[in-house]
């Protein structure tokens, strides 16, 4: 139970600061209307949609241990200053994400880490290197194609943006029953965490602790 609070709080807090990062880079960009929204702030509160932010997120790390980044907040495009600025508010929350990896990392690095707490850290590193990957493949209405959006047709981005509760489950279904597909995002998971030097078997030791329901 211990590993479970310690990788839920951390996950949470990660989602939090994921969604400023867009909103603060937004803020800059010339949105003004999310200072209002209170989203200048990582209060879990303002980022949160009961389906994305809560239930599915939790499912998918109930499942498997993928991160899957589900806050809410509402750019106004039409107040940012230009297109290479919405790409920057899209790429900022995956951003965030790999400097809190970063930093989750430096107990590691400095070997400062007592060994007891080591595969829950290591799995909530697994978890935001996890996020980082999928939150950029280019599928609506993830980060990695509204990134592209702002360069593609309007009539097309806004075609594709209007099929994102039934694309992204589609590639939900692939990644989860296509094999090869499967692979191919775990293995580059697991060369993330070979990269950032933390041993992905360690990880692996605390996603059992954290499914204490599998016991």
């Amino acid at each position: 139970m211990q590993v479970f609070l310690f990788v839920t709080v951390g996950w949470i807090f990660s989602v939090c600061l994921h969604e400023f990062g867009h909103a603060v880079v937004a803020y800059k960009g010339g949105d003004y209307t999310v200072r209002d929204k209170g989203y200048l702030t990582l209060n879990p509160i303002h980022y949160t949609d009961p389906v994305y932010s809560l239930v599915m997120p939790l499912i998918f790390l109930f499942m498997g241990g993928i991160g899957l980044p589900g806050g809410a907040v509402y750019i106004n495009d039409h107040l940012l200053r230009s297109k290479a600025w919405r790409t920057w508010v899209s790429l900022a929350g995956p951003a965030m994400n790999v400097l809190l990896t970063l930093a989750l990392c430096i107990p590691f690095w400095l070997g400062m880490l007592d060994m007891r707490f080591a595969p829950g850290l290591a799995f909530l590193i697994q978890i935001e290197i996890s996020a980082v990957l999928f939150n950029l493949i280019p599928v609506p209405p993830l980060d990695g194609f509204r990134a592209i959006s702002p360069w593609l047709p309007e009539e097309i981005s806004e075609r594709l943006l209007q099929q994102s509760n039934v694309l992204i489950w589609v590639l939900f279904i692939l990644m989860w029953y296509v094999r090869p597909l499967n692979e191919a995002f775990w293995n580059l998971v697991y060369a993330g965490m070979s990269l950032v030097g933390v041993d992905y078997n360690l990880a692996m030791m605390g996603w059992r602790e954290f499914a204490f329901w599998r016991r």
